[in-house]
């Protein structure tokens, strides 16, 4: 079989498929795309995706888009490692956590990550070439319009913030329930990969502390970046923090 991924190192969608491929020992061709560069709504990648986001998988010449998809198409065609539980009922509740996932942390994490890392990027284009950039986005435009060059005010940052907090209480919930140390048990299953890059990237951005009086969901953040394919997935450039300097910059005066 022969995977080619098209994904960015820093998308946190990208993350969850390259952690299934690590996990499986799955190999792959990356096609890294920079983000900041328009390169997902270049006319060739459109033609894939017509999302204009990463990631997308080319399997044999088959196309899937979408990364929950993409994790539960791998878990399919490669089912030597499974993340879906054998129960019907808990692979219905681990699909039910998913959708959770992508509604409540994958959405809230954006306004952060934009206004905290990409906003300076941002505010050094003109305001035509901003509008023709969001204008561009099939998906994100009226995220990008809503944003603008001046960053998402205050309250949108306290209710992103809100609601991604209730997500790790949803967590620690769930893993009380199932008896850990994992959201559905003792197997780490697709709802475990969905929500990791949303705690990686809010424990990159300096806001680790949100959930660290949360023992369980301290535990299992520990627990998701002891294993195996967690260090080939955040490769050195996957982090924020080692691409924009003034990210850098304030962790180490916050220190």
């Amino acid at each position: 079989m022969a995977f080619k991924l098209y994904n960015a190192p820093q998308s946190t969608c990208s993350q969850r498929v390259r952690f299934v491929f690590n996990a499986k020992q799955l190999p792959f061709d990356e096609v890294k795309l920079n983000l900041l560069a328009g390169d997902q709504l270049k006319p060739d990648y459109l033609k894939l995706n017509p999302n204009g986001v990463v990631p997308t998988l080319d399997h044999d010449g088959a196309i899937v888009i979408d990364s929950t998809a993409i994790t539960e198409y791998l878990d399919e065609v490669a089912p030597e490692t499974s993340f879906t539980p054998e129960s019907p009922v808990e692979r219905a509740h681990m699909r039910a956590l998913m959708h959770f996932i992508d509604e409540m942390p994958a959405a809230a994490v954006r306004v952060p990550t934009f206004n905290l890392a990409f906003l300076p990027s941002f505010q050094k284009m003109s305001r035509a070439a901003f509008v023709a950039m969001a204008e561009s986005k099939p998906l994100r435009k009226e995220f990008m319009m809503a944003m603008g060059q001046t960053g998402f005010p205050q309250k949108s940052m306290d209710e992103a913030l809100a609601r991604l907090r209730r997500s790790y209480e949803r967590m620690d919930a769930e893993i009380e329930r199932s008896g850990g140390p994992w959201l559905l048990g003792k197997g780490i299953s697709l709802a475990d990969v969905s929500v990791m890059p949303a705690l990686v990237r809010m424990d990159d951005l300096g806001m680790a502390h949100q959930w660290a009086d949360l023992p369980r969901v301290v535990t299992w953040f520990d627990n998701i970046r002891a294993q195996p394919a967690f260090k080939p997935t955040f490769y050195h450039g996957s982090l924020l923090s080692e691409r924009f300097p003034h990210l850098r910059e304030k962790q180490a005066k916050s220190a």
